[in-house]
């Protein structure tokens, strides 16, 4: 994991303070998810379980307030109580953007995968060839260990102005499934059914079948694993397949990766009678854990970072490991409707928000590149009874688009 310096500070004058509600970065993201074109009506969809990720080739963050307004290193910000510091300004996305989620048709719900690719003369493709890279694209995609035996054909989808490809992991005649413009999808190649690379089915976790077991080995090649990251690699050419957007040949590699855990969401489930010497059942979950047949897990710690304070205050720590999560502050909140936390990153501490009452959209992204993949922004719903944990090296916000209040409980350490 590496700061990106690359990325831009935008200085901010003793005294004065941004204007928030003037292009918003947390509103423009959100925007963008509902700009969102899938293959099919939205009925067909579990839209609670829709999960977007935007690719992003730069950052801009605002710089500290007070007297250290000239203080534009990330690494050197260490005042915990200026929050102004960590806020993103902008961002820019990169050509690319997916979503995955759950579809049902009949009797049968199952994953789909969908992936975009930017049109127009300021994509990578066309200025490579210098010219117009055809009325398709080519695409190289692996989705976990499963690699296409052959190139994918990818339209233009011209309500969206971008070429688009939707995947289903439907074990059959797909356009027997749909009806009306549905079908046209199918005709058009922007929906296609494709088990080779995407697998699974939502009945693979039914609650049922599930007690006692370590649910990281159940359907582990599921692409809508509940807690398992789905790394996504892939590559785009031309037409004719001769001008590739490769990366330089090592390819894009995404991930599927927000640490979302509660009801469905979880490493155990099962039912303990009489919990401590106490009476009746009680059914729990277990959702993070380093003890027993979890021990040794490193969900909950982090490793430390040069620019990093470590849980006692010090940046002395030899950038050793913390197989612990820090807890400085545990806070409720509510959210009203239209209120959105922003968009902001964390240098140093893990934070959860946890989703007590409603429903909002949650966003953890990387604020610092890491080796295993390329930067992104990921959105997914969080509902009642979940959070979301956010590490060192990350951004988040939260959004709550509905017309309700929402309760929130968060904690972690501020940063």
């Amino acid at each position: 994991m590496e700061i990106l310096h690359t990325d831009s500070v935008f200085r901010v004058s003793s005294g004065t303070t941004p204007n928030y509600n003037k292009g918003n970065s947390l509103v423009r993201l959100i925007r963008l998810m509902e700009e969102t074109q899938l293959g099919v009506d939205r009925e067909w969809y579990l839209r609670d379980h829709l999960q977007f990720l935007f690719p992003i080739e730069h950052l801009e963050l605002y710089g500290p307030s007070g007297t250290d307004s000239d203080l534009l290193d990330p690494s050197l910000q260490d005042n915990k109580n200026d929050f102004q510091k960590q806020n993103v300004k902008s961002f820019r996305t990169s050509a690319t953007s997916l979503v995955r989620g759950w579809v049902t048709t009949g009797d049968w719900t199952g994953p789909f995968l969908r992936l975009s690719y930017q049109a127009g003369p300021d994509s990578l493709l066309w200025r490579l060839k210098n010219a117009s890279p055809g009325p398709v694209l080519k695409l190289w995609l692996q989705v976990g260990d499963a690699v296409t035996s052959n190139l994918i054909t990818v339209p233009y989808n011209e309500r969206a102005d971008r070429y688009e490809v939707e995947l289903w992991g439907y074990p059959g005649d797909l356009k027997r499934q749909l009806q009306g413009a549905s079908r046209d999808a199918v005709d058009r190649g922007e929906v296609q059914a494709n088990t080779e690379l995407l697998r699974g089915n939502v009945s693979d976790f039914a609650r049922e079948q599930l007690d006692g077991r370590d649910i990281r080995s159940v359907a582990n090649d599921c692409t809508m694993h509940p807690i398992l990251p789905l790394a996504i690699k892939c590559a785009w050419a031309d037409a004719e397949g001769k001008v590739w957007d490769s990366k330089d040949g090592r390819n894009y590699r995404f991930v599927f990766g927000m640490v979302l855990r509660g009801w469905d969401h979880f490493l155990g489930v099962g039912i303990s009678p009489n919990p401590h010497g106490g009476i009746g059942f009680l059914e729990y979950r277990n959702l993070m854990s380093n003890y027993g047949r979890y021990a040794g897990r490193t969900e909950l710690g982090r490793q430390l970072f040069p620019w990093n304070f470590s849980a006692f205050g010090s940046k002395n720590h030899g950038n050793g490991d913390e197989p612990f999560m820090a807890v400085d502050y545990m806070d409720l909140h509510i959210l009203r409707p239209d209120c959105g936390i922003g968009l902001h990153r964390h240098r140093d501490n893990q934070e959860v928000f946890l989703m007590l009452e409603g429903r909002a959209f949650m966003v953890v992204g990387d604020w610092c590149q890491m080796p295993d993949r390329e930067r992104s922004l990921e959105i997914r719903t969080l509902r009642s009874g979940h959070f979301a944990l956010l590490k060192g090296g990350n951004l988040h916000g939260l959004m709550n688009a509905t017309d309700e209040d929402i309760h929130l409980f968060m904690f972690g350490g501020y940063d």
